[in-house]
Formats: C-alpha cells, structure tokens, sequence
C-alpha cells in the first residue's frame, strides 16, 4: 500500500508544513516530486486510510475557546440516532465507539469557554442521555516520527 517514496514524504511531512505560495510545490522539489505527485499521493494514503486526516490542528483553548472530551453510555439500539444526534453539533469532532460502558467518546472544540457546557447540555437534551464532560487536567506532547 506505501512504497517508499510515501514513506519518505511521510518523514518528511512530520518536520512541518511549508508556508509557501505554492507548498505541495516545495515538498515536492525536497522530495524529487511535482506539485501535482505530492497530492495524488497524498490523496491516495487518505483513500487508503493510511493517513487518517491530513490538515491543521488548532488549539482552541490558545485561540480563547475551549476543549473537552466526553463520554456517553449509549444503548446499543439507539447508537447510530445518537452518533448523528451528537456529530450533527459542528463543536463535535473526533466521535469513537468504544467497547467499555461509556461506549461513545468525542471531543467538543468551541470558541467561547461557556459554549463547551451548553453544547454537554444540548447533547444530554436531545439524546435523554447523561454526558460525562472530562476536561483535560494537563496536556503532554509525544512525537511520533516513523523511519521513512
């Protein structure tokens, strides 16, 4: 599924992101590709799904907003209504099935702190379903590097 030219503009994309006029352009001259070979590769590794998403990540909390996981136990029968119910809220991001008793987890994103609990209560509204809000107590960063 990757050769190795993927793999190495994987490696090379975990050293950041150019800011160019043209940036697919500049990944590709450092790596011997064109501009139009860096995204059908990189749009192939979605496809795949061995990239799981490929675009920025924010930090709403630096940007003045605020960032939370949550968890719900939702019965079996009625998983797919919620999940729709939950990820039709445009603060939802990240919705996961998980096989334990909070067997859904996602992360709500927001601009305005006080906006986190409203979108916890409209979701515990709609669905009739308690939602368990985890904020995070302390943030760490683990690089991942993979050898190309």
């Amino acid at each position: 599924m990757m050769d190795a030219v993927d793999r190495r503009l994987i490696a090379h994309l975990h050293g950041g992101f150019p800011i160019a006029e043209c940036p697919y352009a500049a990944i590709g001259a450092a790596l011997g590709l064109t501009e139009a070979e860096v995204l059908e590769r990189l749009a192939r590794l979605l496809e795949a799904g061995v990239l799981s998403r490929f675009g920025p990540l924010y930090d709403a909390e630096r940007m003045g907003g605020a960032l939370t996981l949550a968890a719900m136990a939702v019965p079996e029968e009625r998983f797919d209504w919620v999940a729709e119910t939950v990820n039709a809220h445009p603060e939802v991001a990240h919705n996961y099935a998980r096989a334990h008793a909070f067997n859904m987890w996602f992360v709500v994103a927001t601009e305005r702190p006080q906006r986190r609990a409203e979108v916890l209560a409209e979701i515990a509204e709609e669905t009739g379903l308690e939602v368990l809000d985890l904020p995070k107590e302390a943030e760490y960063f683990l690089e991942l590097r993979l050898a190309p």
